[in-house]
C-alpha cells in the first residue's frame, strides 16, 4: 500500500461521509406520517458522527500530504420513510465495508493509529447499520 494510494481512498471514505451527512440532513427533512419527530430525531442524531468521521478523515489527509474532497458521494432519491431508512441501511452497510477495508489498508501502510481509528469506525457504522435495521424489521407496509 502506497501513501498516495491510502490518501485516494481516504478521500473516497471522506466523500461518503460528505454524502452521509447530506443524507441525513435531506432524510430528516423528508421524513413524513405519524413517525416523522422520531425519524427526523434519528436522522438528525447521526450528523454528529458523520461529521467527526469527516474531520478526522480530512485531517488524516492532510496530515497525509494530500488534499481533503469537498465532493460528497451521492445522495440516493428516496420518495418514502421506507426508502429512505434501506437507503440509510445501505450506506452505512458499505462503510462499515470500507472501513475495515481501510483499516486492513493503514495496517498494511505502517499507520497503527490510522488502522485503530478506522476500527473504531467500523463499530460507529457497525452501530448504525443495527439501529437502523432494527427500525426496518416491523416496519409497516
Amino acid at each position: 500500500m502506497n501513501k498516495q494510494t491510502l490518501i485516494d481512498h481516504l478521500n473516497e471514505d471522506l466523500a461518503g461521509e460528505l454524502g452521509a451527512i447530506i443524507q441525513y440532513l435531506t432524510y430528516a427533512a423528508k421524513a413524513t406520517g405519524p413517525y416523522r419527530p422520531q425519524l427526523t430525531q434519528f436522522f438528525l442524531t447521526e450528523v454528529a458522527d458523520e461529521q467527526l468521521h469527516a474531520q478526522f478523515l480530512a485531517n488524516k489527509i492532510v496530515a497525509l500530504g494530500g488534499e481533503p474532497t469537498t465532493t460528497p458521494r451521492s445522495v440516493p432519491t428516496a420518495t418514502s420513510n421506507q426508502e429512505m431508512l434501506e437507503a440509510v441501511l445501505a450506506a452505512e452497510r458499505q462503510a462499515t465495508a470500507d472501513y475495515t477495508q481501510r483499516s486492513q489498508e493503514a495496517e498494511a501502510f505502517g499507520d497503527k493509529g490510522l488502522a485503530v481509528q478506522l476500527e473504531d469506525m467500523v463499530r460507529d457504522e457497525s452501530g448504525h447499520s443495527e439501529e437502523t435495521e432494527r427500525i426496518l424489521r416491523d416496519w409497516p407496509l
